[in-house]
């Protein structure tokens, strides 16, 4: 069909001046797209020449022109010093696209440079981009977390095995939200149980589960607000109190504090009614 468009548009070239060089300069811009990247002839360091220009192109956003530059330095020059970072490089062009496809192919790519260079000085970068590339794809809490595990776990590698790495204050960061994703995931089901469900054990068990999985999460006052209603709803106000305690005691500023001091009071006062005016609040 292009062939045909431009037999077409070569037969009227003489009807328009000009036409006729306008379909060269497309003939051949196409050829030059399509071909392989590889050094001129008589370049002096070709395995230079295609890192200097894959690193220009992927600087610029441009993926796939990039990757072809890293391929050809990384498929024909094995002893090349620039090899390992090309082959970063090309993992790097495979992030930056973005598309789902492209992420696992990301993905598959640091894989090997961490089983090919264990010890490369760049090795905990590929550990930070393996988590990253999970970290992008993982969905909302209330979707399925399996991404968003996967990134815990090479974020958690990453953070263990490269503690004076450049990257570590990120790496902490990206994988505290992680964590928080994935907690929410089970504070969100909590929720749930309690308020729509009325199935305070479900509640309770979920919540558990957040405090002892992860006992930094970022939202965990809310954790202690509804674990405390939830023991109240089941008829346990003595083991509601402790988390109301903790709310106090952790959050200076929370949605919850109020509530949580005015239950508190509450509580505190009909426990102490019922044993005569001996509180037996912990």
């Amino acid at each position: 069909m292009v062939v045909d468009l431009i037999r077409a548009r070569l037969s009227r070239a003489h009807a328009f001046p000009g036409l006729l060089a306008a379909c060269l300069l497309l003939i051949l811009a196409g050829g030059c797209a399509s071909g392989p990247k590889k050094p001129p002839v008589g370049t002096l360091e070709p395995d230079k020449f295609l890192w200097e220009r894959g690193t220009e192109n992927l600087n610029k956003k441009r993926w796939l022109t990039s990757r072809e530059y890293f391929r050809q330095l990384v498929d024909s020059y094995p002893q090349s010093r620039y090899r390992a970072d090309a082959k970063l490089g090309v993992a790097d062009t495979y992030l930056g696209e973005g598309t789902a496809e492209s992420k696992v192919l990301a993905i598959n790519e640091y894989r090997e440079f961490l089983s090919f260079y264990p010890l490369h000085e760049r090795a905990d970068y590929a550990q930070f981009k393996l988590g990253m590339a999970h970290f992008y794809q993982m969905h909302a809490s209330d979707r399925d977390q399996t991404e968003t595990i996967d990134a815990i776990s090479e974020l958690t590698a990453f953070v263990q095995r490269y503690p004076k790495s450049g990257l570590i204050e990120e790496g902490q960061q990206r994988l505290r939200q992680a964590r928080d994703r994935f907690s929410d995931s089970n504070y969100s089901i909590g929720v749930f149980y309690l308020k729509t469900a009325k199935y305070a054990p479900a509640a309770i068990d979920r919540f558990k589960q957040v405090l002892k999985t992860d006992p930094e999460y970022t939202r965990r006052d809310g954790v202690y607000f509804y674990l405390a209603q939830a023991f109240i709803r089941q008829g346990s106000p003595a083991e509601a109190l402790p988390f109301l305690d903790k709310l106090e005691a952790e959050f200076e500023q929370s949605e919850f504090l109020e509530q949580a001091r005015k239950l508190s009071a509450t509580l505190k006062s009909e426990m102490t009614k019922k044993t005569g005016g001996v509180s037996h609040a912990p």
